[in-house]
């Protein structure tokens, strides 16, 4: 009886051992607090932890593993499997990818930018460029068109952006760059404070990030139909964790991209359905940028720095006008199949 009852318990550990192996669990580096920007990554777990039962995890940390700018230099070196981060940060790193932070792009709304994205995701070259990171593109954090906040009295012309301090990074500080102004790429955890100590005048934000880093607080205007552009915000893998997944886990992975992305759309489009509201509880003043100051500005920044973009990243053996007509390409195609 002795050796059954040894025997049966020496199967029980063992089996246990094996379900301990069995279960995976990768890390998240992303920032700030949970907010719209990273309810993809949230559902994304959810999804995954449900389709797995629990045996593939997620854990997200919020600023615990990472910077916001060292995201993808920790994908890189296996520091962890999965994280977020912004073109813009580092140009230099993900070359191919600021195609989809040039200025005036054209794009209407977070679907397109979902298409977009997704499209120059798939290009070989991109998947090239952020290869040399171990880094595999996953999907998009897709943004609607910036806007800035400001303090003080309303800019309300090109006139007046010239000389503004402005927190903005790729195109779109680019862009201001172009009328004037001095933008400043301080990530969007130092903005606030770089707005409360005067170091810029404003801030350009997609809304979620006014709201969740209280930029809206110090604001007493807002320019509601600017429309520069947006920042393209990648979620990432680590190429040797991706590739060392059971097919099943993969599969899980794979198959949640779409209801991930479905359930940020949905939860983003409550918040602009929201921000008047917020405007008006907080005291903002909405600008209007007039018609003819709109057309100056993109005559201004649109074509010289598209240009200038395809010839810098031509000369890097770049498809560089390949990219771009491809966002292009798409944009047409995703408004004629709605």
């Amino acid at each position: 009886m002795n050796k059954m009852l040894t025997g049966a318990v020496a199967a029980a550990v063992s089996l246990t051992f094996v379900t301990e192996a069995a279960a995976l669990e990768w890390n998240v580096s992303v920032w700030g607090k949970r907010r719209a920007f990273t309810e993809h990554v949230e559902k994304l777990a959810e999804l995954v932890a449900a389709k797995t039962n629990g045996d593939f995890t997620m854990n997200i940390s919020y600023g615990g593993l990472s910077k916001n700018k060292e995201n993808l230099d920790g994908i890189s070196i296996g520091a962890f499997e999965m994280a977020q981060f912004c073109a813009g940060y580092h140009r230099d790193k993900n070359p191919t990818i600021t195609v989809l932070e040039l200025p005036f792009l054209g794009v209407a709304n977070l679907d397109e930018e979902v298409a977009v994205s997704h499209a120059v995701y798939a290009h070989p070259a991109v998947q090239k460029d952020l290869a040399r990171w171990n880094a595999k593109l996953l999907m998009t954090s897709p943004m609607p068109q910036y806007n800035i906040v400001g303090t003080g009295d309303p800019r309300s012309s090109l006139a007046d952006f010239n000389g503004m301090r402005v927190r903005a990074t790729g195109g779109i500080g680019k862009a201001f760059s172009a009328v004037g102004a001095v933008p400043t790429s301080v990530t969007a955890t130092e903005a606030y404070n770089a707005m409360e100590s005067g170091v810029v005048d404003t801030v350009a934000f997609a809304q979620h990030a006014h709201l969740a880093y209280g930029t809206i607080n110090r604001a007493d205007w807002w320019t509601a139909n600017l429309n520069p552009g947006t920042v393209n915000c990648p979620v990432v893998v680590n190429i040797d964790a991706y590739e060392a997944l059971s097919d099943e886990n993969r599969e899980a992975l794979d198959s949640s991209i779409s209801e991930a992305i479905d359930h940020y759309l949905a939860n983003y489009g409550v918040l602009l359905e929201k921000w008047d509201a917020v405007l008006d509880e907080k005291g903002v003043t909405k600008v209007e940028i007039s018609d003819a100051d709109l057309a100056e500005f993109r005559k201004v920044a649109a074509d010289p720095i598209r240009e200038q973009w395809i010839a810098d990243m031509t000369a890097q053996g770049l498809p560089a006008q390949e990219l771009y007509d491809l966002v292009m390409k798409t944009l047409k195609e995703k408004r004629m199949s709605n």
